[in-house]
């Protein structure tokens, strides 16, 4: 992707050099008293208007996973009873609340379990939105004609706040098999276990963006007649995303996540169940992966003199990406896997003066 965009801007480069000297439209020499070349710098706010799109999850805890349970608190155990046992008073579970409610259950009595809902799962209602954002915009443009102009714009590249929405929840549910369960039966256990909530410390993530576009653009009016010329402009968006960061308090929920699948694949569902760290140390990254889009402007220019002017537009591009963030441990491998759109659809508002050469 880099590499197209290395080979594009080269190409504009090389415009100039490449012309045929006799072309009407191609040729350096001014034609009709218009100016080939234009610069401009000026303030570049962009308002991003897509909506946050919820985040898929992938752990590896496949669907009926069995996993010997450790050592379980007691407490652990009636907090995630199902409906189906919660009232059934000569269980395990009421037998141990009895005895000692913050006891706990050993692992030569607390048997296996098979896992569910821990392999894949959506989560409605969360994901995550971009900031609006001010910088510095750039703008060139070449001329072919008096009314046809190839414009490359830009902006210094900004570190933008993504904001998050909702929280994740684990849907986690177990049928236990403890060592009495041929006296007793088996034990349901189900809860959502909250993951991390991406409301509750300030933005989620920021990025820093390069956006750079390439556009087409019509003038209207004439050179030296009118003063203020609207234009219209089509071409593409090019978006790549570098230096993100997780909130480290989001990165803490999350490693802890990473402790839990760590844990029931170490044969310690109980310990995932009271929260304990595993023997896993596990490393959070979050990625962006690069885009390009349409973007449609419209905008003006006011001459102040034969060489200097003002200039205004609005942008909006179609665009969007995909966020992946994921756990690893070293020896356990990839724990978590979280993937989302995040749908950025910018409305671009320059305002500037600029140059003509």
């Amino acid at each position: 992707m880099k590499k197209t965009l290395l080979c594009m801007m080269s190409s504009l480069a090389a415009l100039p050099a490449i012309s045929h000297a006799d072309s009407p439209y191609f040729s350096l020499q001014d034609g009709d008293g218009f100016k080939r070349f234009s610069v401009s710098m000026g303030v570049l706010h962009v308002m991003p208007q897509g909506k946050a799109q919820p985040f898929h999850v992938n752990t590896a805890i496949n669907e009926g996973y069995e996993a010997k349970v450790g050592t379980i608190s007691t407490q652990a155990v009636i907090d995630n009873r199902s409906g189906n046992n919660k009232n059934l008073a000569n269980t395990l579970v009421d037998i141990l609340n009895k005895i000692d409610k913050n006891g706990s259950l050993p692992s030569f009595m607390s048997g296996t379990a098979k896992i569910y809902g821990l392999e894949s799962w959506d989560n409605p209602g969360t994901g995550l939105e971009a900031d609006d954002v001010t910088t510095l915009g750039l703008m060139s443009n070449y001329f072919f004609t008096d009314n046809v102009s190839f414009e490359m714009k830009a902006g210094i590249p900004p570190k933008v706040d993504l904001q998050g929405k909702g929280k994740i929840y684990a849907p986690f549910s177990a049928i236990s098999s403890p060592l009495a369960s041929s006296l007793i039966g088996k034990i349901d256990l189900q809860n959502d276990m909250l993951i991390t909530d991406l409301e509750a410390y300030g933005p989620a993530a920021t990025a820093r963006a390069w956006t750079p576009a390439f556009e087409f653009q019509y003038h209207f009016g004439k050179t030296g007649v009118n003063k203020f010329r609207p234009y219209v402009g089509l071409g593409v968006m090019y978006a790549y995303f570098n230096e993100l960061e997780i909130n480290p308090r989001t990165e803490q929920d999350l490693i802890s996540a990473g402790h839990m699948i760590a844990n029931i694949k170490d044969n310690k569902a109980g310990a995932a169940l009271d929260g304990t760290k595993s023997s896993a140390n596990p490393k959070v990254e979050l990625d962006a992966t690069d885009a390009i889009a349409p973007i449609a402007t419209v905008g003006f220019t006011y001459d102040i003199n034969d060489r200097w002017f003002a200039v205004g537009s609005l942008s909006y591009a179609h665009m969007k990406n995909e966020t992946t963030i994921t756990v690893t441990d070293a020896t356990h491998g990839e724990l978590i896997r979280s993937k989302a759109d995040i749908e950025i659809n910018p409305l671009l508002a320059y305002a500037g003066v600029g140059i003509r050469f």
